[in-house]
């Protein structure tokens, strides 16, 4: 099974601990998806290294699901990224965001 990273577990980490300090979790909800679904392929991939051959197809199911999920929410995050305004290249939050969560709570 091939997976094609656009973001490592780091710059996911990195986005999701952003949300969680500037309390705007939008991208840090789909980071956490993204890793998730990572987690979830790397459980299948010991799954099928021990599998009984009446299951294999459930794993496969799940496997293939999961690689497109993985696709769809990556483009997602980027997709969010570019729109919010994201510095792709240090993957931080523009500051009109941080400005922003700032102002509401100070209200």
């Amino acid at each position: 099974m091939k997976l094609d990273y656009q973001y490592s577990d780091e710059q996911l980490e990195k986005i999701k601990n952003q949300g969680l300090i500037y309390a705007c979790v939008c991208p840090s909800q789909v980071s956490e998806q993204i890793l998730s679904i990572r987690s979830l392929l790397m459980y299948q991939a010991q799954c099928q290294k021990e599998v009984d051959e009446r299951t294999i197809n459930t794993h496969n199911l799940i496997v293939d699901a999961s690689v497109k999920a993985h696709e769809i929410m990556e483009k997602c995050l980027h997709d969010i990224l570019i729109s919010e305004g994201w510095d792709l290249e240090t993957l931080k939050m523009p500051q009109y965001l941080r400005d922003l969560i700032v102002e509401k709570l100070l209200d």
